[in-house]
């Protein structure tokens, strides 16, 4: 099946032909905005940063209106892997090396919450989204395998204590492949179905007095106090502002786009598998992703379906065939599955900095934002929703570490940028080939 088109004003859009739109729980369709109303808070947005945030500052007792441009979910929220992976796209080590030992101690000491924090969402508000624990990272050479022992050590040295490493053929336990040379194994992550965790979001939010309009776009933000939000058909004055629109503001915003490129990924869905084959592939139902740079990715839905996922298209544009893209990858690893129809097949866009960390930030003192979690963003927008609420009712430290973060434009503008980038992807998907 070929990619959903964007093409359409987004007052139009509805979810992608997924797996996840096929099963979603039953929502309600929620009204445009067609109206002049005010709030303390505006959340644009209606995807897990913009729903974080929202329910954070609705539990503290703060009117908050959120506007979605499609379908509450609508973007990568309701597209991606559905994988708990806990930290960030650059890992602790990283971030100490560049940015100083209180950075990476910050952010270390953050690194393993957002996981926490979707676990208590899902518990508190009884959100029926599949989750299932564990999740593990596979090595294709001895060189990745090397690295995980190293992220082994320092992730327990920052207090996850439920990592488990197996070498050779041991991890065979977990993954029905011959492709890989150990694994290791998180078995605090997991997985879920992440447009209803986000569905069950926005009814957590309603159920605290929140408003969420959908097929509400945003035309324009006018700064001041309070800050102006219009849409087509309403508008909202608020006291401060939450821009979460990530790779999908759609030029709301230019001054957060110059230092972020949306990337397109795709994913494949496999018919209903049975049973027995589906505890070939994965025998305790672990969710998957590789060491690669361009990595792979996949996991057993409820009905035992194979969910797999790969590949990056800088600057957001999807291949026409995705299935023709995906599938060989598949075959790679379960070469098992080569008569196995495929029944999905999506993609869509995430938002990937220069340094791969997420930008958050506030303009003009009322203004918050919180973007760019570059493929690693499930666990991190609900990271980032309780500290915008931090920040907003009085503490900012946390928010800060993030904020202190430098970030740059991508070298060439936004002409360059994606042959450049398409061009160092080039380079290490064949050091990942070769093992170097």
């Amino acid at each position: 099946m070929s990619a959903p088109s964007d093409a359409k004003p987004p007052s139009q859009l509805e979810h992608a032909a997924s797996w996840y739109a096929a099963s979603a729980n039953a929502a309600p369709a929620r009204p445009a905005l067609s109206a002049d109303v005010s709030c303390d808070v505006c959340v644009v947005g209606a995807g897990f940063t913009g729903l974080s945030s929202a329910l954070h500052l609705a539990e503290k007792g703060l009117k908050v209106i959120v506007l979605e441009a499609a379908r509450v979910g609508y973007g990568a929220s309701g597209r991606n892997g559905g994988q708990i992976v806990n930290s960030y796209s650059r890992d602790i080590d990283v971030i100490e090396s560049k940015y100083g030992q209180a950075t990476g101690r910050a952010l270390g000491d953050m690194a393993f919450e957002g996981n926490r924090i979707i676990r208590e969402r899902i518990a508190t508000y009884g959100i029926q989204c599949d989750l299932r624990d564990g999740n593990l990272f596979a090595a294709c050479n001895t060189k990745q395998l090397q690295a995980l022992r190293h992220h082994q050590a320092l992730w327990q040295r920052y207090g996850n204590d439920s990592l488990e490493l197996l070498e050779g053929d041991a991890y065979q336990r977990e993954v029905g492949s011959n492709r890989y040379t150990g694994v290791l194994i998180d078995h605090s992550g997991g997985h879920l179905h992440p447009l209803n965790l986000a569905l069950g979001q926005a009814a957590a939010l309603e159920s605290r007095g929140g408003v969420v309009y959908e097929q509400s776009p945003v035309v324009t933000l006018e700064h001041g106090a309070p800050v102006t939000v219009k849409t087509a058909e309403g508008t909202v004055r608020a006291d401060r502002v939450v821009m979460a629109g990530n790779a999908y503001l759609h030029g709301v915003m230019p001054e957060l786009e110059r230092k972020s490129m949306p990337c397109g990924t795709q994913i494949i869905t496999t018919e209903p598998l049975g049973e027995a084959l589906a505890r070939r592939l994965l025998p305790n139902g672990m969710a998957v992703e590789d060491c690669n740079y361009l990595l792979d990715y996949y996991r057993l839905t409820r009905d035992n379906r194979l969910l797999y996922g790969g590949g990056v298209n800088y600057g957001s544009e999807g291949p026409a065939d995705i299935e023709a893209v995906i599938r060989p990858k598949m075959l790679k690893t379960f070469p098992q599955l080569k008569d196995v129809k495929v029944d999905y097949a999506w993609s869509g866009n995430f938002l990937m900095t220069l340094n791969r960390l997420p930008q958050f930030g506030v303009i003009n003192d009322n203004v918050y934002y919180a973007q760019g979690y570059s493929g690693h963003g499930v666990t991190c927008t609900h990271l980032a929703g309780r500290l915008i609420s931090e920040v907003m009712t009085g503490r900012d430290d946390r928010f800060d570490a993030f904020a202190g973060l430098p970030h740059q434009p991508f070298p060439g503008g936004r002409m360059l940028r994606v042959p450049l980038s398409a061009l160092g992807a080039w380079y290490y998907e064949a050091r990942d080939r070769l093992g170097i």
